[in-house]
Order: structure tokens, then sequence, then C-alpha cells
């Protein structure tokens, strides 16, 4: 049986590049386009699609306002189509907030020699959509902390702080997983690195809605940092990031070498430089995410002394990174996203018996 996919966006010509696009695929089907909400909420009742690709910024009704209704009342997966614009980028960060499972960029018309590698996008981004777990969402104030009574490890000692570093990687869901995970961590946690599958244009966005959110400072990485304390840095769309040494401290390093597992950034290049690197000093967490990316490295860091986290089927928007990384035997310890947290930390705080009441 075939994937149904509703299309709505505003421009005549997307709508047509779209529908040739999915309909090209043996188990895609568009069941139908909209030029706006209106129209597509009609069309919804009537073909029962199992996708939709919205436009973030649509006439009528606004692509926010629209999504925001449709998670309400009738919730289905999502796929943002976002243009390459510092707007586009923040409309599609709050989509993502709102329930969207994940985005595309607009099509290049101009680029007709990147036509097939953007159709085996598009195509993977609804087959996922289409298996995704849709939850609704809640969106955290600046500065949010766990609820009430939530008991949290605390990070004192000054040595565990620098030596010790958390690697994490993430694709379909990851915008909302990192989130959820980087919120509960205290101002003193140890470094963190995160690959997250995402285009340039959007990391920087996606950093600075972290940072506003979070305890500790979060930052698209620029490369040849020193990697501190309470202090998190995101590989930036168009490069890997990696960990490497200088003298006694660690820093960071982008590298703009051919993708890895289809993906520049790629959780196994991050995963591996963390092995070389780090060995039993890290601490891996791979998230939500369609694919295998990050299971071989993350395999890697287990043999090379990291101990390694990995969210469960049940909170997973889509389970395949963590699931391949289980079967390989590189996961220590799995569990839902909301626990992950507290685990890390668990395992941080193993030698003290001090909490922090947040």
């Amino acid at each position: 049986m075939k994937t149904k996919v509703l299309i709505v966006d505003d421009s005549a010509l997307i709508r047509s590049v779209m529908k040739e696009i999915i309909n090209s695929q043996p188990d895609l089907e568009v069941v139908g386009v909209a030029p706006d909400p209106i129209i597509a909420r009609d069309l919804i009742k009537q073909t029962n699609p199992d996708v939709l690709t919205l436009d973030v910024e649509m006439p009528k009704m606004d692509g926010l306002d629209f999504l925001e209704k449709l998670m309400r009342l009738r919730p289905m997966p999502v796929v943002m189509v976002s243009s390459l614009t510092e707007r586009g980028s923040e409309i599609t960060m709050r989509a993502l907030e709102l329930g969207a499972v994940d985005f595309v960029t607009k099509p290049k018309m101009s680029i007709q020699s990147g036509m097939l590698e953007y159709t085996e996008l598009i195509a993977d981004k609804i087959r996922a959509a289409a298996k995704a777990r849709i939850k609704p969402r809640t969106v955290p104030a600046p500065g949010s902390a766990p609820a009430a009574g939530t008991v949290l490890p605390q990070i004192r000692n000054p040595l565990t702080s620098s030596e010790k570093l958390i690697i994490i990687g993430a694709s379909t869901g990851g915008t909302e997983a990192i989130k959820d995970f980087l919120v509960q961590m205290p101002s003193d946690c140890p470094g963190i690195l995160i690959t997250q599958h995402m285009p340039a244009g959007f990391t920087k966005s996606f950093a600075q809605r972290l940072d506003n959110l979070c305890k500790i400072s979060v930052k698209e990485s620029e490369g040849g940092e020193r990697i501190l304390p309470g202090h998190a840095y995101l590989a930036p769309g168009h490069s890997h990031l990696q960990l490497v040494r200088s003298g006694a401290n660690y820093m960071t390093q982008l590298d703009q070498g051919p993708p890895v597992n289809r993906h520049r950034p790629s959780v196994d290049v991050l995963f591996h430089s963390a092995a070389v690197c780090a060995g039993k000093n890290a601490i891996g967490v791979i998230l939500t995410g369609m694919g295998k990316d990050g299971a071989q490295g993350m395999l890697e860091m287990k043999n090379a002394g990291a101990y390694n986290f990995a969210q469960d089927e049940a909170s997973c928007v889509v389970f395949g990174m963590p699931r391949e990384a289980i079967a390989v035997g590189a996961a220590h310890e799995v569990g839902a996203l909301q626990a992950l947290p507290g685990m890390v930390l668990n395992y941080l705080a193993t030698n003290s018996s001090r909490a922090l009441r947040v």
C-alpha cells in the first residue's frame, strides 16, 4: 500500500515539482495539492493522507497557525518545506516545536544535476514521517527547568566536568529530543558535542534557540574552540564536527569532507573522533533518527572505553538510529528520553551522593 501525501504550498511551480518528485517513487502517492490551508483542511477530510508537506509561509492562514490547529485537532505527520532564509529557519524551528516531524528546503529549479539527490532526500523524509510517532508538544519558556521535585545529580567535581565529555547524535525528531535533553543539563555539566542532521542555514537558529532555553551555553561550532564545561557545540549544517586534542585540551574541528552515511554532518564522524580522542572519558548518547548513522561510531566508542546511552523505542519519533546502535551492541543503557538526562548525570555522579533539587 502506498503512502498517501497531501502537498500544501502557495506556489503552483513548487506544487508541480513536489508532485512529480513524490509520484516518481513506487511507494509514495500524491492524493491532493492545495494552494492554501483553507483548501488543505477540506482535502485532509476527503483524502485522509498519511503525510502532509506544508509550506512554512502561506496566504490566508499562516503555516504555523495552521500547523498548531492541525496538531491539536487532527495530529498527523507533517514535513515542512522551508526557504533558505533567516526568517525561514526561525519559522521552521518553531514548526518543529509545534509537532512537525521534519523539514526540507524548497527545491532549486536551476540545479537539475542535484535533483536526483533532492528527490531521494524528500522521499526518505516522507517515508520516515509516515512511520513517526506523533506526540503533543509542550513549548517551554526560556530558562525553564525540569518539573518541580525532579532530582538530578549535581556535578561539582572540576576533574569530572573538565575531563568527561557528552557526545550526542540525532536525526529525525532530534531537534526536540536534543532540546528536551539539554534543558535538564546543569550549568556545571561536562562539555557537550552534538551532531544533528540539518542543512546549512538552520543550525545557527537551532543553536540560538537552545541557548535561550538552557542553563548551559549552546553555540553553532566554528571550529577551533576549546571545549568547556557547561558549554555545548553543535555541528554546523555544512561540516562534520570532530573532537581533537591540543595538548591537555579538547578542541572542536570542522571538516568538509564527503558525506558519511549520506550525511554531512555525520554522527559516525563525531563518534569516531570521540572514540579516538576521548576514549573512556566520553559518554555517548544516540537519540531519535532515521537510518543507521552513528551505530558503528558508537560501537567504536564502546570499544575504546566510553559509556553509551540510547533512546528507547517508545519515546522516539523514529526508532532508526538508536535501534541500529542497540543491535550492534553499542549501547550500555537504553532509556526513555525524559529519563536519559538523569541517567547520564547519575553515571557521572556515581561516586557522589549529592543531589540537586530543581
